[in-house]
């Protein structure tokens, strides 16, 4: 991708980002931070980190396999340039340490099919249910909760998806242990949600 460049970069690079311009505005467990810069400037970042469901991990590939599976869970890029976003996640997820299954939402609610993560090979591996769980406070995940447990919040169905990184062996070995069936990717129009925002302007230096 001419002109386009992916680094490795520090978890705090993405903080403006996640805040201010991804739809959730909140910070997640990050073990793995890309950025991707476009003429040696900032225009997308992606991050990897401990899912914030326990059950989560050993729900994918069983309980001896739990360590095993990470969270895409930030993806926030700002180009127009055709195709950029699958070939930034493609580049970060060659750049990752396997062996790791890793695993990414498309929130429904948000109008999101996946349409980067199929075009990244993903497996999808079907939708999650609507459900409810405690209200830990704006911007806080339900793990981090304190007082009432009868304050609930709504939780949207998503589409869940999952990639192996690794070795041939490596990514043979979890596929064969994947409690969950691989199905026909999601059709659907990916609606575009506002992200005007403009975070600061950061350089690539040499």
């Amino acid at each position: 991708m001419t002109g386009f460049k992916v680094e490795s970069i520090p978890s705090q690079e993405t903080y403006d980002w996640i805040l201010n311009k991804h739809y959730a505005h909140r910070v997640p467990p990050i073990s793995y931070a890309f950025g991707l810069y476009e003429n040696l400037s900032l225009v997308g970042i992606c991050t990897f980190g401990m899912p914030a469901s326990p059950s989560l991990c050993s729900g994918i590939m069983g309980e001896d396999m739990k360590g095993f599976v990470i969270e895409l869970n930030r993806l926030c890029v700002e180009s127009n340039q055709k195709n950029v976003t699958s070939w930034f996640v493609s580049r970060c997820l060659k750049m990752i340490p396997g062996p790791l299954c890793i695993v990414s939402y498309a929130d429904t609610a948000m109008g999101h099919v996946g349409k980067i993560y199929q075009a990244c090979n993903f497996l999808f591996t079907g939708t999650t249910k609507e459900r409810t769980d405690i209200f830990a406070g704006e911007g806080k995940h339900s793990r981090h909760y304190s007082g009432d447990k009868a304050e609930r919040q709504f939780r949207s169905s998503k589409h869940r998806y999952v990639y192996f990184v690794g070795n041939k062996k490596e990514v043979k070995a979890m596929r064969s242990v994947l409690n969950y069936p691989i199905e026909s990717y999601p059709q659907g129009e990916t609606k575009r949600y506002d992200a005007s925002y403009q975070p600061t302007t950061q350089q690539l230096l040499f």
